[in-house]
């Protein structure tokens, strides 16, 4: 798998947070250790992600650098940073990225759903939405990926 290099490393990035996400990728958040054994290795369209990278100031639980893609797997926490969230998706956006957010229920209890989900996601395939191609997801919404 080729690396997007350049846009890998033109991004900015606090180094002061290498050590918490690091620990981030230890603790293995259940939803988000279940999604990442679905994408990591290539296995979701053959792109390589990474996980818990750091992004500026926020570290973002996937990045695929090859097609500028943030997926982010929102649990209960999330529920009570709608306006922090809303301020980190737009920063990111500002740096040109697509942010995905996938809830934890989805992935918990639908996991097969969120893969069809994200291996037909425009932002990843790269080819235009066609109606009946994406299957709606409950915890996603709308305005998801724009």
């Amino acid at each position: 798998m080729m690396r997007a290099t350049q846009s890998y490393k033109s991004l900015p990035y606090n180094p002061a947070l290498r050590a918490h996400a690091k620990e981030l990728r230890k603790a293995g958040i259940l939803h988000e250790a279940l999604l990442w054994n679905q994408m990591k290795s290539g296995q979701l369209n053959g792109l390589d992600f990474d996980r818990q990278k750091i992004i500026g100031n926020y570290i973002v639980d996937f990045y695929c650098a090859e097609k500028g893609v943030v997926i982010e797997a929102d649990g209960n926490s999330h529920d009570s940073k709608v306006n922090a969230d809303e301020t980190r998706d737009e920063f990111l956006k500002g740096l040109g990225l697509k942010v995905i957010r996938i809830s934890a229920g989805d992935i918990l209890n639908n996991m097969k759903g969120v893969v069809t989900f994200l291996s037909n996601h425009p932002a990843l395939t790269g080819t235009p939405p066609q109606e009946g191609n994406i299957p709606a997801l409950t915890g996603t919404p709308p305005q998801e990926g724009k």
